[in-house]
């Protein structure tokens, strides 16, 4: 049940952040100014809660709708958002 248009968005944004991470080695390598270092590393979690939050919308619109249809399935769904709510406070 995955919609090709999300996955697609998906792909690019962890393409992009992919390509920040590459650059933040690089510059580690190339031993840049400590602030630079921790401006990129902040952006690349800006960028990674962005893609959280993608990811999050689209199972709620998609698994947790089809989910919550079924009777046998309403828990499965609340456990696995209490879950990853559990995960994103840590």
């Amino acid at each position: 049940m995955v919609n090709q248009e999300l996955k697609k968005r998906a792909l690019h944004r962890a393409k992009i952040i992919r390509g920040q991470l590459d650059g933040l080695i690089s510059a580690i390598d190339k031993e840049e100014y400590c602030t630079k270092l921790l401006e990129q590393s902040l952006s690349i979690q800006r960028s990674l809660k962005s893609l959280d939050a993608f990811l999050l919308e689209n199972h709620l619109r998609t698994h947790v709708r089809h989910q919550m249809s079924k009777k046998n399935e309403v828990e499965k769904a609340i456990k696995e958002l209490v879950n990853i709510f559990t995960l994103s406070i840590k």
